[in-house]
């Protein structure tokens, strides 16, 4: 039991650093962008940091899962479609392609702390369906 709560406390510590270099990140979209690129200034830090956390989230989840025997909520299978959500929406604000407006990567961005938003508020909720 132990264990699954350390578990469940390092899931809910990164998902609190995802949401803090998201919106850090969110920044390089409206200050110093270059043409359609956001600022490069900090870029490696903070692709580290999105990339260490999503990572990390991935693997604490698997492992949490493993511990409680894949048994789950009916609200998490919308959890795990709102984090599919939210991926790909950063990976369209932050794609090196110049052919992406800076309209369309705010627009991604947007998306991407709506679906961190509703994931966080489905994880507090815990609705029961049906």
């Amino acid at each position: 039991m132990e264990m699954q709560l350390t578990i469940k406390i390092v899931h809910m510590t990164i998902a609190l650093l995802l949401a803090v270099v998201i919106i850090a990140r969110g920044f390089t979209l409206f200050v110093g962008v270059q043409g359609n690129q956001p600022n490069p200034i900090a870029r490696k830090l903070f692709v580290m940091l999105q990339h260490l956390s999503m990572t990390m989230i991935i693997v604490t989840g698997i492992i949490a899962l493993f511990l409680k025997n894949f048994t789950v909520a009916p609200w998490f299978y919308a959890k795990i479609l709102l984090f599919v959500v939210l991926f790909s929406s950063l990976i369209k604000a932050y794609k090196k392609d110049d052919s992406i407006l800076l309209a369309q990567r705010r627009a991604g961005l947007a998306i991407a702390v709506v679906a961190l938003l509703a994931i966080m508020i489905l994880v507090l909720v815990k609705p029961t369906f049906g």
